[in-house]
C-alpha cells in the first residue's frame, strides 16, 4: 500500500495484484459547510472482493487479453475506482480490475472458475482500461523471470554493500553479464540450444540455465583454445568423456 502512495505521489502508473482482503472504501462525501470537525478521509465501507465475485447482481465484461506464453485468454472482468484503507495510513485511490476466469485441468478434464484482483495506482487517466492494466501485469512476467534468474545463477541481491556507489555499480554489471550472456547464446550454432529435460514436467524451451550451460561449454571447448603452446602438459582424456565432464560443469557450475 506504501508503494502505491509512493507511485502517486511520483505520478507513475503501478499495476500490482490486490489482495483478496484488501479493505475498500467508497469516496468520502462532501462535508456540509457548517458542520465542524476534521474531513473524513474515506466513505462507507464496499464489499469484499469474494463477495463482489459471489454476487449475482455484479456485471461482467467479457475480453480477449493476452496471457502468459502469447496466446489470448477469454475472461471476464468487472472494474471500479475505490479507495484502499489499512489501519495507520491514510487512505489510497485506486483503479480496480476483478477477473474471474475458466481453468481447464489437462490431466482430469475438470474446469474450475479462478479469480484474481489487480490494481492501477493512476486513477485520473480515464484513456486506460481494463485490457491495458491486465495486458501490463502479463508483460511483467518476463521481468520477473529475468531478476529471478539472475538472482539463482548470478549472485543478484546477494552482496552485502558498505558503500551506495557499490550498490550502483554491482546491479547494472549484474544485469549487463546476463544481457551479454544471452547474446552470445543467440550467436552460437546450432539455432536452438540443447535442452536438459527433467522427468517431472516438459521444457518446450531453452531457459536461462541452457543458455549459461551453452556459452561455458563454448568458451571451454577445445577448439577456443588455439593460442595454447603446443609443449604444454597434456591429459590424456577421450573426446566424448570430456564432452561429458564439460556439460556437468557447465550445468553445475
Amino acid at each position: 500500500m506504501e508503494g502505491v502512495a509512493c507511485c502517486q505521489r511520483l505520478k507513475i502508473k503501478l499495476v500490482s495484484r490486490l489482495r483478496g482482503d484488501a479493505q475498500l472504501y467508497a469516496f468520502a462525501a462532501p462535508q456540509p459547510k457548517s458542520k465542524r470537525g476534521p474531513k473524513p478521509k474515506k466513505g462507507a465501507p464496499l464489499p469484499s472482493l469474494k463477495q463482489v465475485l459471489a454476487d449475482p447482481r455484479t456485471i461482467w465484461c467479457q475480453s480477449a487479453v493476452p496471457w502468459y506464453g502469447g496466446p489470448l485468454k477469454q475472461v471476464e472482468y468487472g472494474t471500479g475506482v475505490c479507495l484502499w484503507h489499512t489501519r495507520g495510513q491514510d487512505p489510497v485511490p485506486l483503479r480496480g480490475v476483478l477477473v474471474r476466469y475458466e481453468e481447464k485441468n489437462e490431466r482430469t478434464g475438470k474446469i474450475t472458475i479462478k479469480a484474481a484482483a489487480f490494481l492501477c495506482s493512476d486513477i485520473t487517466d480515464h484513456t486506460i482500461t481494463p485490457e491495458q492494466i491486465l495486458g501490463w501485469y502479463v508483460s511483467r512476467g518476463n521481468i520477473a523471470v529475468t531478476f529471478e534468474e539472475i538472482r539463482a545463477h548470478r549472485g543478484f541481491e546477494t552482496p552485502r554493500h558498505w558503500s551506495v556507489w557499490a550498490m550502483g555499480r554491482t546491479p547494472p554489471c549484474l544485469l549487463g553479464l546476463f544481457s551479454l550472456v544471452v547474446l552470445m547464446a543467440q550467436r552460437l550454432p546450432p539455432h536452438e540450444l540443447p535442452l536438459r529435460h527433467s522427468g517431472w514436467y516438459p521444457k518446450p524451451e531453452a531457459t536461462f540455465t541452457d543458455v549459461l550451460a551453452a556459452v561455458r561449454a563454448h568458451l571451454w571447448s577445445v577448439r577456443n583454445n588455439t593460442h595454447s603452446l603446443e609443449n604444454a602438459p597434456l591429459c590424456l582424456i577421450p573426446a566424448e568423456l570430456w564432452r561429458e565432464v564439460q556439460q556437468v560443469l557447465a550445468y553445475a557450475a
